[in-house]
C-alpha cells in the first residue's frame, strides 16, 4: 500500500473510532460536567452521566490521562452502580466540592485519584478497563461565556446529551444563579429547558415575611430562549428607591429561580407596601431587555 492509501486507511479508522465513541457515549456513561479551574485551595471535579436505559458499574471504567495523541496513565474508578439517567461526580476532595457547591446528592460524590486538568485546556478521557475510549472532551477556556471576567471556580456544563461530547458548542459556563456548578444534579445550561421566548414568573405577587412558613419568600422562576445572558435584578419601593439588589450582572442558566425574602440590602425587613422587581437582561452583542414585576408586601 502506498503512502496515500495508508493515510486514507488511517483517516477511515479514526472516523470509525470517533463514530463508535459517539454511539457508546450516547447509550451509557458519558461526560456531563468538568471543573478544571477551581479557585485556589479548592478541588477539581468530573461529573459523569448514565445516558443509557440500564445501570452501569463505575468500576468498569477508567479516567485516562491523554498524552499527545495516545492514552497515558489509567486511573481506576471505585465500585458504584450508576442508575439509568443518573449522575456521579469524581473528585480528589469530596468535602471541598460539597462546601463550595450546591450538591444535590452527597452519596454521589466519589473520592478517587484523577489527572490534573490544565487551566489553559486539555483532554478528559473516559475508557473501559481494557482501554477502549468511551468518551472524550477536549476542553478549552474558549468554551466559557465571553461575558465572564473570571473563570476560576466556574464549571463547564454539557448542554445536551443528544449532541456529541466533543462539540465545543455543546459546552458552556454553569450559571451563577446555580452557584457556577451543579455537581450531582441537572445542568443549569441544559438545552432541554430552552423556551421559545423569555419567561419570568413569580411564584406569588404577595409576600408575607412573618416567619409563619406561608409566603415568607417569593421566587422568580425563569426560562430563556438562549443560554448566554446576564442579568441584574433590583427591588424598588413605591417611591422609586432601591431597597435590594438580588443579582448584579449574574450569568443565568437556561432555567432557574431567584428568591426575595422581603429584606433590604442591610438585612432589615421592609415595611408593607408595593415593590417593583426590575429585571434587566444583557446579551453577548450588547442587546438589553428590561422587565418589571410587582410584589405586594403584606406584613401582619
Amino acid at each position: 500500500m502506498d503512502g496515500s492509501g495508508m493515510r486514507k486507511t488511517a483517516a477511515m479508522l479514526a472516523a470509525l473510532a470517533l463514530s463508535v465513541t459517539a454511539v457508546l457515549a450516547q447509550n451509557g456513561l458519558t461526560i456531563s460536567e468538568l471543573l478544571y479551574q477551581p479557585k485556589s485551595g479548592e478541588a477539581e471535579y468530573v461529573e459523569l452521566y448514565n445516558n443509557g436505559s440500564q445501570p452501569v458499574e463505575l468500576a468498569d471504567y477508567h479516567i485516562v490521562r491523554w498524552v499527545g495523541d495516545s492514552l497515558g496513565k489509567h486511573y481506576a474508578l471505585p465500585q458504584l452502580t450508576v442508575p439509568a439517567r443518573g449522575y456521579v461526580v469524581l473528585t480528589k476532595d469530596a468535602a471541598s466540592v460539597e462546601t463550595h457547591y450546591d450538591v444535590a446528592r452527597r452519596e454521589l460524590l466519589v473520592e478517587c485519584a484523577l489527572p490534573t486538568y490544565p487551566n489553559d485546556g486539555g483532554s478528559l478521557v473516559l475508557a473501559t478497563v481494557d482501554s477502549m475510549v468511551v468518551d472524550r472532551l477536549d476542553y478549552s477556556p474558549a468554551m466559557h461565556s465571553r461575558l465572564l471576567r473570571n473563570k476560576a471556580g466556574v464549571a463547564l456544563e454539557r448542554r445536551s446529551f443528544e449532541r456529541q461530547t466533543n462539540d465545543p458548542a455543546n459546552w458552556f459556563s454553569a450559571a451563577s444563579t446555580a452557584g457556577y456548578g451543579t455537581p450531582t444534579g441537572p445542568n443549569s445550561q441544559s438545552t432541554e429547558w430552552l423556551a421559545e421566548e423569555v419567561s419570568f414568573t413569580l411564584s406569588s405577587t404577595l409576600l408575607s415575611p412573618d416567619g409563619d412558613g406561608y409566603q415568607d419568600a417569593v421566587a422568580l422562576e425563569y426560562t430563556l430562549e438562549e443560554g448566554d445572558l446576564m442579568a441584574s435584578m433590583l427591588i424598588y419601593d413605591a417611591a422609586g428607591r432601591k431597597v435590594r439588589r438580588l443579582l448584579n450582572n449574574a450569568l443565568l442558566g437556561t432555567h432557574g429561580s431567584v428568591e426575595w425574602d422581603g429584606r433590604d440590602d442591610g438585612g432589615k425587613q421592609v415595611p408593607r407596601g408595593r415593590y417593583v422587581l426590575d429585571i434587566t437582561l444583557y446579551g453577548l452583542h450588547g442587546t438589553q431587555q428590561t422587565m418589571r414585576r410587582t410584589i405586594s408586601v403584606v406584613n401582619r
